[in-house]
């Protein structure tokens, strides 16, 4: 990553760029060589103030902070980049795995699709369970026996479904869609 430093009313020692340095290459790991990132340092009304922007694919990262101590606002910028950072990390790999889902749903899948990123899915625990058929008022006293938030079962008709706690106390069933 390209940091780009500059100052308004603000003495760039090499104590503060150095600090600039060190909290930004921290989250080099998140972009390409390429990123240039814009730190601009300013003072105002007796305040330093302390802006990050960084481009990405068409968005725009961008924090400011402003305190009474030019390193407590560089720190304090670069968390709250770092925060920002992981929210848009999050909102993409969301927005990606949707899509994909939405593809497969579609019969529009292709190898393509998964190719460009690995996403990392953790799975660790597998349990196999025996269905048994009940009514859903029964699957739902079940529910609550074990003390989960779902319960899978078969019901009368021999589909598997499940019943679930609903934030408001009330339960809900998932069936599937047979046409």
């Amino acid at each position: 990553m390209n940091i780009i430093i500059t100052g308004k009313n603000v003495d760039l020692t090499d104590a503060i760029k150095a600090r600039i340095n060190e909290k930004i290459t921290k989250l080099d790991k998140m972009f390409t060589k390429e990123t240039n990132a814009t730190v601009t340092l300013k003072k105002e009304n007796g305040k330093d103030i302390c802006e990050i922007n960084i481009p990405v694919k068409g968005n725009l990262l961008r924090v400011s902070e402003r305190q009474d101590n030019l390193f407590a606002a560089i720190d304090t910028a670069t968390d709250k980049l770092e925060r920002q950072i992981r929210k848009y990390k999050t909102k993409i790999r969301d927005n990606r795995i949707h899509t994909i889902m939405k593809n497969i749903a579609e019969g529009n899948f292709s190898n393509e699709d998964i190719a460009e990123e690995p996403i990392e899915i953790n799975i660790v625990k597998k349990k196999q369970i025996l269905l048994k058929p009940m009514d859903d008022e029964e699957a739902c006293m079940q529910l609550d026996m074990i003390g989960h938030n779902f319960f899978i079962y078969e019901n009368t008709n021999g589909q598997i479904c499940v019943a679930y706690k609903r934030g408001d106390g009330n339960y809900g069933i998932i069936e599937p869609n047979v046409e």
